[in-house]
């Protein structure tokens, strides 16, 4: 009669270090892949949180102090893959540290269908980031316009008077904002306003021109 051998017990403890192992690198996995996806929004919260890399922080309240000292704001409009128009309406202004300034924007929809875009900001010099911030801004929300229209929107910001205390910031007495409208992405709610922003339409699809809803 024929005997059945007795199984190698080294392969069987092999057998289950690589079982371990192959559960331990699956997990690993799925965990970076999950991490990536919640990396996106958490490095963005944390970029408008921080002015870190340049970008422009959300305030409720203008400063309670201002300075004497002036610094010239430039500002740029940019479009990326959309049939958009989008310019500043003013190439430069000059305010005081700690004041509120005004600046509008200006889009229209070269396109034939309404189309929806979102538009992304930062500030150049990045260290600049933490201290340049808006009261007022198209920029928290999906905007969406029809074709042929042309949308106005306000920006209100300041810069915060910490600015000047700053080793990083010290004699630099210009700030470039920036703006990219991108296509706005399906199913991807807008961020809240700080305060909300009412885009005035400059050209509508004929009848006067009205404010946006």
């Amino acid at each position: 009669m024929s005997r059945i051998a007795p199984s190698d017990p080294v392969k069987a403890l092999a057998s289950k270090r690589n079982a371990r192992v192959a559960l331990i690198c699956a997990a690993a996995f799925f965990g970076m892949v999950g991490a990536a996806y919640a990396s996106v929004p958490l490095y963005r919260l944390f970029c408008q949180m921080t002015g870190f890399d340049g970008t422009v922080r959300k305030a409720e309240l203008k400063p309670t102090k201002v300075l004497d000292r002036k610094v010239t704001i430039r500002f740029d409009a940019n479009v990326r893959t959309l049939p958009w128009a989008f310019s500043a309406e003013q190439t430069s202004q000059q305010v005081r540290i700690g004041a509120t300034g005004l600046a509008f924007f200006k889009v229209t929809n070269k396109g034939d269908k309404a189309m929806t875009g979102r538009a992304l900001y930062n500030v150049v010099p990045e260290q600049a980031g933490p201290y340049f911030q808006k009261l007022e801004c198209f920029c928290f929300s999906n905007q969406t316009i029809q074709p042929g229209q042309t949308v106005e929107f306000p920006v209100v910001y300041f810069v915060d008077p910490q600015y000047v205390d700053d080793a990083e910031t010290k004699g630099k007495d210009e700030i470039t904002l920036s703006y990219t409208f991108f296509p706005a992405v399906e199913g991807v709610e807008g961020e809240k306003q700080a305060v909300s922003t009412t885009p005035r339409i400059v050209q509508p699809l004929g009848g006067k021109p009205q404010r946006a809803l």
